[in-house]
């Protein structure tokens, strides 16, 4: 076999050499620019929701011309298209996050629908209690059935009260979005979940209650329990609205597909609404505007949100 000439392998051995040479002088820089790429593709930054248009706190309203809980020619005002909100609700347990909404809720023994958007980072944290929602006196406590709320126990999420749960038949995931509605039915005296996101969509669970809902008077709660003492949520809370009605699976699904920053729907029947778009105002035009303890607004929030 013939030998390459010494001079070839003077070639070789200096582009071995240049080659080496420029791995050590930009090989660092490399590994540098993949290492922020990565951050910021786990910061959202190449998101492509990062550049869709953002609607700004109170964007949407809702316009009531004869006041507070007037029900006649009420209308919705401003950019209510569904735009992303710019910013969420951030709860944390360790700063005993919630608001609270100052005034009670009535939902005295009629049927009612809650919905909100939530995501916890450590859904399955329990096996205690981190809730979405809560209404209940805190002189009474739960007795005599006078509190209602909605939680996540180890993956699972129970809405409560008259005494009794029931429970969701999915395991929520960590870090991703759902759209979740509790509704109770006074025709039936039944109550319901319904549960979209996850890879889940529709009907999650439902059942029979034992008694009738008796709250007349207390505090209603976000992030919290009924009582605004305890079971503070863990991650973040969007577009809360509560209806003095029970709404149809039809409208929770209508509800659903308008996105996270969807505007509300029966506006007769519109309670509160408190999209949690940079504050806890209430949009409802009925005036429940929520006292903010230790929740942050934050607004890089779209991991884990899939448009629906």
């Amino acid at each position: 076999m013939a030998r390459l000439p010494y001079s070839r392998i003077a070639e070789r051995l200096n582009k071995a050499q240049s080659a080496m040479e420029y791995l050590m002088t930009y090989g660092w820089a490399i590994l540098i620019i993949a290492v922020v790429l990565g951050a910021l593709f786990q910061l959202g930054v190449f998101n492509p929701m990062t550049f869709a248009p953002k609607a700004p706190p109170g964007a949407c309203q809702v316009f009531r011309p004869n006041g507070p809980g007037a029900t006649s020619f009420i209308n919705l005002e401003g950019v209510c298209s569904g735009e992303l909100p710019q910013y969420v609700g951030y709860f944390t347990p360790a700063g005993n996050s919630h608001i609270n909404t100052a005034q009670f809720i009535p939902l005295y023994k009629r049927s009612f629908t809650v919905t909100a958007w939530i995501n916890s980072p450590k859904a399955a944290e329990g096996p205690y209690d981190i809730s979405i929602f809560g209404e209940g006196n805190s002189t009474k406590g739960c007795a005599n059935d006078i509190c209602m709320h909605l939680v996540i126990r180890s993956d699972t999420i129970y809405f409560g009260f008259f005494g009794d749960d029931i429970s969701s038949s999915e395991t929520l995931k960590d870090n991703t979005w759902y759209f979740v509605a509790w509704i109770y039915n006074i025709t039936n005296n039944y109550k319901y979940i319904y549960l979209y996101g996850g890879g889940y969509s529709g009907l999650d669970s439902s059942g029979a209650s034992a008694n009738s809902f008796q709250l007349q008077s207390g505090t209603t709660c976000i992030g919290s329990e009924m009582t605004c003492g305890g079971a503070w949520f863990n991650g973040t809370i969007a577009n809360v609205q509560i209806y003095n009605t029970s709404l149809s699976a039809n409208e929770i699904q209508a509800l659903y597909m308008e996105g996270i920053g969807g505007a509300p729907i029966r506006l007769q029947n519109l309670v509160g609404w408190w999209p949690l778009n940079g504050n806890a105002n209430d949009y409802s035009g009925n005036g429940n505007n929520g006292q903010i303890n230790n929740v942050n607004f934050v607004s890089n929030w779209y991991n884990g949100y899939t448009p629906p």
